[in-house]
């Protein structure tokens, strides 16, 4: 039981450290602005990044992320992934303590 409960403390402690975190996916997008007279019109496409998540009512939103905030982003989602897979790991370990709990 104390080695459990050692483990839920630690979980929880590397759950706090996953504070910073963002939910959906990074796309990539090439585009220009389709005005004939542009100066872009005759250059490649430019790159633009945009996170795109769903919110509490599954209604798809999309976030643009400057070309400088982008390897915060993916740090941000990794954290979210990292969040998931320690949640997933206190529960079974909660699981785990309720049972022994149950059987005393």
């Amino acid at each position: 039981m104390k080695a459990l409960l050692k483990k839920r403390e630690t979980l929880q402690r590397r759950i706090a450290g996953c504070s910073e975190f963002l939910r959906g996916s990074i796309t990539s997008v090439c585009s220009t602005c389709n005005r004939a007279a542009c100066i872009c019109s005759g250059k490649p496409a430019g790159r633009a990044y945009r996170l795109t998540y769903k919110d509490v009512g599954q209604k798809t939103h999309t976030v643009y992320i400057p070309k400088t905030k982008l390897p915060e982003a993916r740090r941000m989602l990794a954290n979210h992934a990292r969040l998931r897979k320690l949640t997933e790991a206190l529960f079974e370990v909660n699981i785990a303590i309720f049972k022994k709990k149950s059987k005393h």
